[in-house]
């Protein structure tokens, strides 16, 4: 038990009350207590994503108001009531109504359930550590479940200089594939081919330039940026190939007057991924964290805020004012 554990404590945290950036306020709340089944970490670091985005503007759905924010989060257990967890073990948590059904990771504590704690063991900046958990597992399950890749097989990611892009391609050439990744810009063709990828200029019509390098198209496609590119990546991808739609960076959520016949090419599969913390190994987690500080895998870039600055934070990413993750640090 800490002194933190009377009802009376209060620690920082970002709250929106409605949808809009202008209700979304850095406060002072009292310390949550867990419940039986939950326990409380001490936040070191927590990841941005787009689906924070997609709260502030209104476009999520599940959400109920106050709330903090923050699907993912990373630190150190502060209070497992039953004793399971260690107090000081280090821990990730994500999804699993994070956020928008209970309160997140935009704060100095999170309670959550601890079935979605995954715990780990790293010497790195909490700052790294903190740009890992969730978009490690988005990446991870869908170039396992959504992509069953294999050694060898050719990749193309679409919206490549986005953190998951960047993330995925990453594990693509770790796991022995080519890589292929879209940008739009000068700049981003650049950082992609810095790091081992093929880059393509995303004109809308990747599919022609993929066919230059793999005139059967590539065995896989990861579509990020959504439905106005899907029906390109499908061009761009070989018989028996599939295509995983797991972003919309586009904002664009639904197709109209979708014709699958028209445009689904013969023997091409399009499935999704969207994952929670239980479809991310304890052990993957803990190899990318070791390859990372070996100084063997460049994970992603990095931008940090300190939670203060949350508005800017999330202004930020909607501009899409920096490339990588953005880390937020309730400490300081």
């Amino acid at each position: 038990m800490t002194d933190l554990d009377s009802p009376a404590a209060t620690m920082r945290a970002a709250v929106l009350t409605a949808p809009g950036i202008e209700n979304l306020h850095v406060t002072d709340v009292p310390v949550p207590q867990p419940r039986p089944g939950w326990v409380r970490l001490k936040v070191m670091a927590f990841g941005l994503n787009r689906s924070e985005y997609h709260s502030v503007t209104g476009q999520a759905g599940g959400m109920s108001y106050p709330r903090v924010l923050g699907i993912e989060a990373a630190g150190v257990v502060d209070l497992d009531p039953e004793g399971q967890l260690a107090p000081g073990t280090q821990a990730v948590t994500m999804m699993g109504g994070m956020g928008r059904a209970f309160d997140g990771g935009y704060a100095q504590y999170v309670v959550v359930p601890r079935a979605q704690v995954i715990t780990f063991d790293s010497n790195l900046p909490w700052e790294i550590i903190g740009s890992v958990p969730e978009t490690l597992q988005t990446a991870h399950g869908s170039l396992t479940t959504g992509l069953n890749m294999r050694p060898g097989q050719s990749l193309l990611v679409r919206g490549g200089t986005s953190a998951l892009g960047l993330a995925t391609a990453t594990l693509a050439l770790d796991l022995g594939c080519a890589v292929y990744a879209t940008s739009r810009r000068e700049a981003g063709l650049k950082l992609l081919a810095s790091r081992g990828v093929v880059p393509l200029h995303d004109d809308g019509a990747v599919a022609e330039q993929v066919r230059r390098h793999h005139p059967d198209g590539v065995d896989a496609v990861l579509e990020l940026v959504g439905v106005p590119t899907l029906r390109d990546s499908l061009l761009a991808t070989a018989v028996h190939g599939t295509v995983c739609f797991t972003g919309m960076l586009s904002d664009a959520w639904t197709i109209k007057d979708f014709y699958p016949m028209d445009w689904i090419p013969n023997g091409v599969r399009l499935t999704t991924y969207s994952g929670q913390a239980s479809d991310l190994p304890g052990a993957e987690l803990q190899r990318v964290l070791e390859r990372i500080e070996a100084g063997a895998m460049d994970f992603l870039p990095v931008h940090t805020y300190p939670l203060e600055e949350i508005l800017q934070a999330q202004r930020d990413m909607a501009s899409g004012a920096h490339t990588g993750k953005l880390v937020g640090l309730p400490w300081g």
